[in-house]
């Protein structure tokens, strides 16, 4: 039986980017709150969940690929991954990881931890269609995260400077005000 709490787990973390995404549109800080959920849900819904579970039950990943409806998907888990499944699940945790990291930065590599995400799950698809019910939001999710970064919204340049708002003189407005001295 699976531990209910990873459910949970995975549930509110892929709520929370698919919300994210969805407020992107109209709202930056919604775009920077999707980084850190994405960030969350392959840093703690995956890297971490998968440490424990290689750790404590490697042998919960044998059934893994049973739904494929690939042959190779289902033999290449079987025969190459199974018999060597810690380190296996020590790549996926060390990727897991680089796009957690990737995706709190923002710019460019940000974008790159959104492409993989996508990447990501559209090879889960692979191992099953059960997968799609998951794939196909977050797919939807991720991309309209990336297109909030390529869009410039959440970049630091594109964030108003104290000196440009009203009332506060930056140094090219207070050039500008000085007064002038004629000199005779």
């Amino acid at each position: 039986m699976t531990n209910p709490v990873l459910p949970l787990l995975w549930i509110a973390s892929g709520a929370a980017v698919m919300l994210a995404a969805f407020r992107s549109r109209r709202d930056p800080a919604a775009a920077r709150h999707g980084r850190l959920a994405v960030a969350t849900l392959f840093i703690v819904a995956g890297a971490a969940v998968n440490a424990v579970l290689v750790t404590f039950d490697p042998k919960s990943y044998a059934p893994f690929a049973d739904g494929s409806y690939i042959p190779f998907v289902h033999h290449t888990w079987r025969s190459l991954v199974v018999p060597h499944i810690t380190a296996w699940i020590v790549l996926l945790i060390a990727f897991e990881l680089a796009v957690g990291l990737l995706a709190v930065r923002g710019g460019a590599q940000t974008r790159v931890a959104y492409a993989a995400a996508i990447a990501f799950h559209l090879a889960l698809l692979s191992f099953g269609f059960g997968f799609a019910v998951w794939v196909v939001p977050m797919v939807a999710a991720l991309t309209a995260l990336w297109r909030a970064e390529v869009g410039g919204a959440t970049t630091e340049a594109s964030a108003p400077r104290p000196a440009n708002r009203p009332g506060r003189a930056g140094p090219a407005r207070a050039a500008a005000a000085a007064p002038r001295t004629r000199r005779s």
